[in-house]
């Protein structure tokens, strides 16, 4: 009998991605036991209101760019096919329904944990997915009181932000280092 495949579902707006996205997925990948990370793009959602949000697209092909070398690595549009907005308890549904041989794993971030009882579903989600958290400065979580489902990685703390990368981005600051360089060639060419 062949062992499900483990498939961290790594959600957000991703806009842009960066080195801290890739490097925590990367950690999770080699060491806390995942075949794959999928990034699964969120798309805009209409009824909120972000001037920040880039298009959906073009999120997606950044995305795509930063992880397209690294074979465990998957940049996804799942979302973008689901009714809006998108819950992610819906999300976790419909791939379980797509890939029902597959193990997928919901990473979040300890920030996100704290908020996690606010959540659609957040019950059904811990009752039957399991959910990887790492590790956010301020956002302490205690192991012990995890539900079986639920476990902390150990993963180091990145903390670069989306919001700080176009900020800086908006003050013409040289942060090539921060992003994968096709990354910051297409955002430079964009801008």
């Amino acid at each position: 009998m062949s062992s499900s495949k483990q498939i961290g579902i790594f959600c957000g707006s991703f806009n842009p991605i960066h080195i801290g996205h890739t490097a925590l997925a990367n950690y999770l990948c080699e060491f806390e036991g995942l075949d794959e990370l999928w990034f699964m793009v969120t798309p805009h959602n209409p009824i909120k209101h972000s001037a920040d949000l880039w298009d959906d697209e073009f999120r997606l092909r950044l995305v795509k760019s930063a992880t397209g070398d690294y074979s465990k690595f998957k940049a996804s549009d799942f979302e973008f096919k689901l009714p809006k907005p998108s819950y992610t308890i819906n999300t976790l549904e419909e791939l379980h329904k797509a890939y029902p041989d597959s193990k997928f794993h919901l990473i979040i971030g300890s920030d996100n944990w704290h908020l996690f009882p606010r959540w659609k579903q957040s019950e059904d989600i811990i009752a039957n997915y399991s959910i990887i958290i790492y590790p956010r400065l301020g956002y302490d979580v205690d192991a012990t009181q995890l539900p079986s489902t639920v476990r902390l990685s150990a993963a180091p703390v990145f903390e670069i932000s989306s919001t700080f990368i176009r900020e800086a981005l908006k003050d013409g600051k040289d942060i090539r280092c921060m992003l994968h360089p096709e990354v910051y060639k297409q955002i430079k060419e964009w801008m």
